[in-house]
């Protein structure tokens, strides 16, 4: 018999608005896609990264937007798109949060079966 690798945990969140005839959610990919923009500088650009067309990007986006009645991005025409203020606190929150729970995850992972981690 091999060894087996050790699992590997995987704590995700998603935001949503309950109330929104969407659901729409701030979740693991729209973070994704809104931290290529903050990298890139354009929707297109971080949609590419992903291997997603522009037009399911824009939609994800449009989307998301409306369901927590925010805007995300500021949009420049050929010149890109940028984060708006909103966009990058939240994007900036969700990450503290995914990094901690994640931490939190495995710990607790590790604490209830008892072994080293």
């Amino acid at each position: 018999m091999g060894t087996l690798e050790e699992p590997v945990i995987n704590v995700r969140i998603s935001i949503a608005n309950p109330s929104a005839p969407s659901e729409s959610m701030f979740g693991p990919g729209i973070a994704k896609l809104c931290d290529g923009v903050r990298e890139l500088g354009s929707l297109n650009a971080a949609a590419k990264s992903m291997g997603m067309a522009y037009s399911k990007a824009w939609r994800i986006i449009k989307d998301t937007e409306s369901t927590l009645d925010i805007q995300l991005l500021d949009r420049d025409g050929a010149h890109g798109s940028q984060l708006t203020e909103e966009g990058n606190r939240l994007l900036d929150v969700y990450q503290s949060i995914s990094q901690q729970l994640q931490e939190d995850g495995e710990a607790l992972y590790h604490k209830e079966l008892g072994t080293n981690g």
